[in-house]
């Protein structure tokens, strides 16, 4: 780095900082304006945006569709750009105030769900789908799942955050976080030379989840960050992304909540309405 940092006795925020995040970015909780969230016609509410956690709901809920499941839902946009997380709406359901946030409405009352791999465990045991109710299996499929979920901020707030989003460009960070996205990815490889999916023998929501965030980065996510990070060379990770790019239920759950796909998604026809390339399983994946 050309200059030193010395950090002060006490932090204090600068709204100046955070590049193109200053505006969203506070050390604060909590509501920032009064607004209600919209409600539609289907039992889950999702309000939700196209990045990869916001992924994980919509490709599950399309994967429950597609397996025949009762599983209709409406998935609205929100706008973290423009504040919409903070929204009092938004922070009564989440009050970390992130993406991706559900309503259950199937029962006697309404209940939230928040945090992404919640979302996916809530659905899975909801339907007995995608998540193995016998030991050690079960087990495996949660594991794999914390582990994404452990992983994801290495990649996107470090990794991705320094390497395309910071202000300024800086050798140190990038370095330190391409060097534990590379590691995350030789863990993941090192499994799926072994096995088919990262739980075993059987597509579970550990894949789900660790495919919207590998799956993104192999496709080239974070301005081609897989050519500076050299990611064919994790030849199992590649044919895992393949298989997973070509199942119907990620393909369309990949383009909800999206600027290419459907801005908010209310019913299966709402997919009639775009067009055929982008349901192409090899088609140029959204760069987050």
């Amino acid at each position: 780095m050309s200059d030193v940092y010395t950090p002060p006795k006490v932090w204090e925020y600068d709204p100046a900082n955070g590049g193109q995040f200053a505006g969203v970015n506070r050390p604060t909780a909590g509501a920032r304006e009064e607004h209600e969230l919209p409600v539609g016609e289907h039992k889950f509410q999702l309000y939700s945006l196209g990045t990869p956690n916001g992924v994980k709901a919509t490709i599950m809920f399309e994967e429950l569709l597609e397996a025949g499941y009762d599983a209709e839902y409406d998935a609205w946009l929100v706008k973290i750009f423009e504040s919409q997380q903070f929204w009092s709406g938004f922070v009564d359901i989440n009050p970390n105030s992130k993406i991706p946030a559900l309503v259950d409405r199937s029962g006697p009352a309404p209940f939230r769900v928040f945090e992404s791999g919640a979302i996916l465990i809530h659905l899975a045991e909801k339907f007995d789908y995608l998540l193995p109710k016998t030991q050690p299996a079960r087990a495996e499929s949660l594991s794999w799942l914390m582990w994404q979920m452990g992983s994801a901020p290495f990649m996107g707030g470090g990794f991705g955050h320094f390497y395309v989003y910071a202000p300024e460009r800086y050798k140190y960070p990038i370095d330190r976080y391409a060097m534990e996205t590379k590691r995350l990815f030789s863990v993941a490889d090192m499994q799926l030379g072994k096995t088919e999916y990262l739980a075993g023998a059987d597509y579970t929501i550990a894949d789900i989840a660790a495919y919207t965030w590998l799956g993104n980065l192999y496709h080239g996510a974070y301005n081609r960050s897989d050519v500076f990070l050299g990611l064919d060379e994790y030849e199992n990770v590649g044919r895992w992304t393949r298989a997973i790019d070509a199942r119907p239920g990620a393909i369309r759950g990949r383009l909800v909540n999206t600027q290419s796909g459907l801005s908010e998604r209310h019913s299966a026809k709402d997919f009639d309405t775009l067009d055929k390339s982008l349901f192409d399983p090899v088609r140029k994946r959204p760069d987050f």
